[in-house]
């Protein structure tokens, strides 16, 4: 990804985030210097996707860090602030593990805590190239020997890490090889996510892409007219449930009906072993007002509520594969995270 997207780095005195609601009309950063302003941007999705939130989380430590120190914090002050970066999102599991492996760092200082999240970022960028050739070459054995129709849910691409991508970096890593045809993006409600996002960084790489709304996409799925689904997650349990983007479940429903690989590309830092099952990974509901209304307009009628998940979870036995950075596993075969490591 271009320096000038970059989703999110040091800024010397505190954290630059590529402001991802203003997408794509406008490129414009934010530096956020205090927790609160740091929340707020992760609650308001200016800072989204499950590994760029781990790589928020990291460095959010050293924002609570700094703070402290030109407020006069104690150190209980500044542990309560470091654990509200770590809860600021419940269901992306790499928020809180971004936080955790540099809280042990805090009494060694700040620039221990900062080595240690610009570690998390450098890992998550060469991670995410090596999800995209193991994604590429378990797809390419096993679709048909042309360039291929993709769909895709949500924004996993460059703008939901720190570069490159999960389920967009297999399909880039694809695009290089020259085996992709189009992309179906799936319009992802209610923050439009893959319109304003995934569409943009397609539009970007020289990709064909088509937006497609949501409803649209098991339809397109049974009419014959995908390949391959790839998406990516936020949490996935130790059988292989996966939570993403709400919606996802209903793509990986058609994608069984029809016979379609159904793919989950994330880092082994999304894989949260403590969970036996999607049972319990919580699920976020947001704000109302985003599927009641639109650009701050009503559309309901006044007294109509709104259930608002932004995640759904897909069961293990709907996903064909699990691609990670140290390889692929056959989730449908029965090859669970918790159960096998992962095989190239």
């Amino acid at each position: 990804m271009r320096d000038d997207v970059r989703t999110v780095r040091w800024a010397g005195d505190g954290l630059r985030l590529l402001d991802q609601t203003v997408l794509p009309g406008r490129v414009e950063h934010v530096v956020v210097r205090d927790v609160e302003a740091l929340v707020d941007a992760i609650r308001r999705l200016v800072v989204r996707g499950a590994p760029a939130l781990g790589v928020t989380g990291a460095f959010g430590v050293a924002v609570a860090m700094l703070q402290a120190e030109r407020e006069g914090w104690d150190a209980a002050a500044r542990d309560a602030a470091i654990a509200r970066v770590r809860e600021a999102r419940p269901t992306a599991v790499n928020l809180a593990a971004g936080v955790d492996r540099c809280v042990p760092l805090v009494p060694k200082g700040l620039y221990a805590v900062l080595a240690e999240a610009q570690a998390v970022l450098d890992e998550d960028v060469r991670g995410n190239r090596a999800i995209g050739a193991f994604g590429a070459d378990w797809i390419t054995g096993r679709t048909p020997d042309r360039p291929l129709r993709i769909l895709t849910h949500c924004n996993a691409g460059a703008l939901a890490t720190a570069g490159w991508g999960t389920a967009l970096g297999v399909v880039r890593e694809l695009h290089d090889r020259g085996r992709v045809e189009k992309v179906y993006a799936d319009e992802t409600r209610p923050l439009l996510q893959g319109s304003r996002l995934t569409a943009w960084e397609l539009v970007r790489a020289g990709i064909p892409c088509l937006v497609q709304a949501d409803g649209a996409a098991p339809g397109a799925i049974l009419r014959g007219l995908v390949d391959v689904a790839v998406i990516g997650a936020d949490r996935i349990a130790a059988n292989g449930d996966t939570a993403n983007k709400v919606g996802s479940v209903g793509v990986a429903l058609a994608c069984a009906a029809a016979g379609v690989p159904f793919v989950v590309a994330a880092p082994w830092s999304t894989v949260d072993l403590a969970l036996a099952s999607g049972d319990g990974i919580p699920i976020e509901e947001r704000d109302t007002g985003e599927v009641l209304g639109w650009g701050g307009v009503r559309t309901a009628p006044d007294g109509a509520g709104a259930f608002n998940p932004a995640f759904d979870v897909t069961p293990a036995r709907l996903v064909t594969a699990l691609v990670t950075e140290t390889g692929v596993l056959e989730v449908a075969n029965g090859e669970t995270p918790g159960g096998r490591a992962a095989r190239p």
